[in-house]
């Protein structure tokens, strides 16, 4: 077996890969229910979309009090039409500014203080440190800043229980949990600080956290299509989510929401009800004759207050559910959100007084992180009237999710390699290295690559987050277990063959003496 044998066929497949969106996908259809000129915004998702192999995704644009665009493109389902304005997606975090609405509607109902200890409401409330459980405030969690670490938050995406009181069980377990700064001193993003949130919402009011979101924010805003519930947004034709499998989508008709995330990420909402929800952001908490927050508790939802910094960089601020930055000349409020088969953007531009949102039935870690993401701040800076940055080169991240076929392939062909070099060996001795060479080159840097393939799995472990990858980056984290599996014992196999076949001088071919007399 050669490694050209070996090459060709990935090469093919990833070809394949390539290929297959354009055969097997239908072409971005797209739907408008105005004449309204946004066609620069829909021809750049468009475009995006198909480079991307995304299925689906609904946008709204909202101008002042009117909803002025609305558009549905690719897929709300596998073999379906595109999307409606009332087709129900899942919307991951931006649900966090869903929780901060509520809890500002208790504080001007005069239940709530933003500078009140959660133990005050939550007495049961603990962390590791006594000291911190009793400073922690309704204020820090709004702003990410009460010092919980991101990680629980990211392990709670994977419990599926579906016990009712799923999350105040989860906020009990960090009890043990040490957090990994002082109340108050920096941001670091975290779900369970909404979840808490969702706790002291229900303690307060009396309510269930999905009955007062349905009751003080859906139905005054006529969000008909808008749920809590999973099962009755099946009802309603919830788009199907798919996850990426080396950058092509497959779908999940199956997966189920995480219930006791539900404050921090789990809302299902349509465009056409974000939009309504936007407009009420962008119109001081009016919405026609409804209103759910006074111009001042819109005010202070928005008021940038927690530096986001990333390697020592601003990125501007977080407030209370929305992150806040500067994109050139104008001021956006946005937020992403991510469940495995679903992704969401949102944005506001006060100035402009124009909003939009961005909802996508697909998803993947790394796409979620980079090319979504700016997808839809692409979309926000055109509404806005601002020139975003090229992001052409996220083209390549297709294809480095396909190329992660190439490493098994490789390992195969690192084996078949090998075999053969130790059968020459084998026979032919005097052709077997020697020296410092024959344990650096022969040895030592062929552990290299193995010992990193061993190392993804390992660290994935340590860390308490397989569970996690293995729902947000369901190919990345096969082959890191699978592959890191293999090179573990191949190592250990190729080590053994290597010093056993090396452990013997190399045979001369000298001439021998002959002795004997004239």
């Amino acid at each position: 077996m050669n490694f050209r044998k070996l090459l060709i066929p990935a090469l093919a497949v990833c070809a394949a890969l390539t290929l297959a969106p354009r055969f097997f996908s239908r072409a971005a259809s797209a739907r408008s229910v105005d004449g309204e000129p946004f066609g620069e915004i829909d021809a750049f998702l468009e475009r995006e979309m198909g480079r991307l192999n995304v299925t689906g995704a609904a946008l709204v644009i909202v101008e002042g009090d009117e909803i002025v665009h609305l558009r549905g493109f690719g897929e709300a389902r596998p073999g379906g039409e595109a999307p409606t304005p009332q087709t129900p997606f899942v919307i991951g975090s931006l649900t966090k500014s869903f929780t901060a609405l509520a809890i500002m509607q208790l504080v001007e109902a005069g239940q709530v203080e933003l500078d009140t200890p959660v133990q005050h409401y939550l007495p049961w409330f603990r962390v590791a440190d006594p000291q911190a459980s009793a400073q922690i405030t309704v204020r820090h969690l709004l702003n990410q800043t009460s010092g919980l670490p991101q990680l629980p938050g990211m392990i709670g995406l994977t419990n599926f229980s579906s016990r009712p009181d799923e999350v105040e069980r989860q906020v009990r377990d960090l009890s043990t949990l040490e957090i990994s700064r002082p109340p108050g001193a920096k941001f670091e993003y975290c779900n369970v600080n909404f979840n808490i949130l969702g706790l002291v919402i229900e303690a307060v009011s009396g309510e269930t956290y999905a009955g007062y979101i349905q009751q003080h924010i859906f139905d005054p805003l006529g969000m008909s299509h808008s749920y809590t519930s999973q099962a009755a947004a099946r009802d309603d034709n919830l788009a199907i989510g798919s996850r990426y499998w080396f950058s092509l989508p497959v779908a999940e008709h199956n997966l189920p929401l995480v219930s006791g995330s539900l404050p921090s990420g789990q809302l299902i909402v349509s465009a056409e009800d974000m939009g309504r929800y936007l407009i009420a952001h962008l119109n001081g908490g009016r919405l026609g004759d409804a209103r759910i927050l006074s111009a001042q508790g819109v005010d202070e939802l928005h008021r940038p207050t927690a530096e986001v910094s990333a390697m020592s960089m601003s990125m501007g601020h977080y407030a209370m559910g929305w992150f806040v930055e500067k994109r050139g000349e104008t001021t956006l409020l946005t937020h992403p959100g991510t469940v495995p088969d679903f992704f969401a953007f949102m944005a506001l531009a006060p100035e402009k007084n124009r909003g939009l949102a961005l909802l996508i039935n697909a998803n993947h870690l790394i796409l979620d992180k980079l090319p979504f993401t700016d997808m839809g701040f692409g979309a926000a800076l055109r509404m806005a009237g601002e020139t975003p940055p090229s992001t052409r080169w996220y083209g390549i991240v297709p294809w480095a999710l396909r190329g992660l076929l190439l490493i098994p392939v490789l390992q195969m062909a690192g084996v078949a390699y090998t075999l053969r070099q130790i059968r020459r060996w084998r026979q032919e001795p005097n052709r077997r290295p020697s020296g410092a060479r024959k344990w650096s080159l022969h040895f030592l840097l062929p552990l290299i690559p193995n010992l990193a393939l061993i190392a993804l799995p390992v660290s994935l472990l340590a860390s308490g987050l397989l569970g996690m990858m293995r729902l947000f980056m369901p190919d990345f984290t096969w082959i890191s277990l699978i592959c890191g599996g293999f090179a573990a014992v191949w190592a250990l196999v190729r080590s053994g063959l290597v010093i056993a076949t090396l452990r013997h001088p190399r045979v001369s071919h000298a001439p021998a003496q002959e002795f004997g007399s004239d």
